[in-house]
């Protein structure tokens, strides 16, 4: 018989929400994770009092009461809404497109002089393209025109998802952007789900806890002596690279990463707010990121003096690098697909979480998909 009832390779949030299911139904597990710390990429350090945000900011959003009160059961979440802002070469808009943006934009006040003013440059673009003889958008930019107008395209979206793909969005395929959603309300919360928020004291706090009656090692990569921990488990759960663990059989999968800038200041608000998008293509980072705006609100940001912000960068991925983003292409999904075939096969293997699905995942989905393997 083997110690344990299961090796989780990967500490992220799949491998410890199903740890923590695990064990409280008195199955034995063995998580092993190749960085230095648990948590993946939810990760946070503390600087200044300061939860960071390691690998970029994470907030927590569902509509699924069941998922919502699972993880309020093992840290309670603050009420932290997300609502971004855009910054265009100084100017400031809310996210998501709404009225305040609209108002903010040309100065329309009611939803149908908003509603008058899209359609209008909706039906410039669309004229644009008939005359090129064209019926269908060829490209993300011919795409976003047509679904949005050319000002909201120009400063809110061209040079973002330029710098978030590294080329033009004349280059992009159309399918990237289905849709673009429009809110003719005032209303500058990011999401529509009902239940959105931050563990209190940090997602550090919640991994911690999942992964409490589990056996945990750090620093161990699970390919450097593949056989001497499978050995120890009657069955792996794996949130690795999913072409990593069949050897890159059928050649290497890609991925979009990003990096950041960290800097901490002597000033108690930097920019008054978590996130702010800087959309314009000659900044060189997409987002600035003030971690304090997740955790402290009011007064709490002035009682403490400093504050701890990150400038995020994408960057086209190269092997060795930390994969974030599956690239959602065609050559990408059908290695993905031969791949999941694959793992198919593989009776006693779990295969779970975006490295191992090839597949973008918010969180709340994560933890949905491993409470329904437990009937949970």
């Amino acid at each position: 018989m083997k110690k344990y009832d299961y090796l989780i390779v990967g500490a992220g949030l799949y491998g410890s929400t199903f740890a923590y299911l695990a064990t409280k139904q008195g199955k034995r597990c063995l998580v092993i994770d190749k960085r230095e710390h648990v948590g993946g990429n939810l990760y946070c350090e503390n600087v200044e009092g300061i939860n960071v945000h390691k690998y970029g900011a994470h907030i927590f959003h569902t509509s699924n009461k069941k998922v919502w009160d699972f993880v309020n059961s093992i840290v309670e979440f603050n009420r932290y809404t997300n609502s971004p802002v855009a910054n265009y070469k100084g100017r400031m808009y809310n996210l998501p497109f709404n009225m305040n943006t609209f108002y903010q934009m040309w100065g329309v006040r009611t939803p149908e002089e908003a509603q008058a003013k899209i359609e209008e440059q909706r039906r410039e673009a669309m004229e644009a393209m008939r005359r090129e003889g064209v019926s269908e958008p060829r490209n993300l930019e011919e795409q976003a025109l047509t679904l949005i107008g050319r000002d909201i395209y120009e400063r809110l979206i061209k040079g973002y998802t330029e710098k978030q793909w590294g080329r033009s969005c004349k280059d992009l395929p159309a399918f990237i952007i289905r849709r673009l959603p429009v809110r003719l309300v005032y209303d500058n919360n990011y999401f529509n789900d009902k239940y959105q928020g931050i563990p209190i004291g940090g997602y550090n706090k919640l991994i911690d806890r999942m992964l409490e009656g589990a056996d945990v090692r750090t620093g161990i990569d699970f390919f450097d002596d593949r056989e001497l921990w499978e050995a120890k488990a009657e069955k792996v759960v794996f949130t690795g690279k999913i072409d990593e663990y069949f050897g890159y059989r059928y050649g290497m999968l890609e991925y979009r990463t990003v990096s950041f800038e960290q800097e901490t200041l002597d000033m108690a608000n930097y920019q008054g707010n978590a996130v702010v998008n800087y959309t314009d293509r000659e900044v060189p980072y997409t987002r600035v990121i003030e971690h304090k705006h997740f955790e402290m609100f009011g007064q709490e940001v002035y009682d403490n003096p400093k504050t701890v912000v990150s400038r995020e960068f994408s960057t086209e991925w190269k092997p060795g690098m930390e994969p974030y983003y599956p690239v959602n292409d065609e050559r990408n999904n059908s290695l993905a697909e031969q791949y999941r075939a694959l793992a198919a096969q593989e009776k006693n293997v779990i295969f779970g979480g975006r490295l191992a699905e090839y597949k973008y995942y918010d969180m709340a989905p994560i933890v949905e998909r491993v409470m329904d393997l437990w009937v949970f």
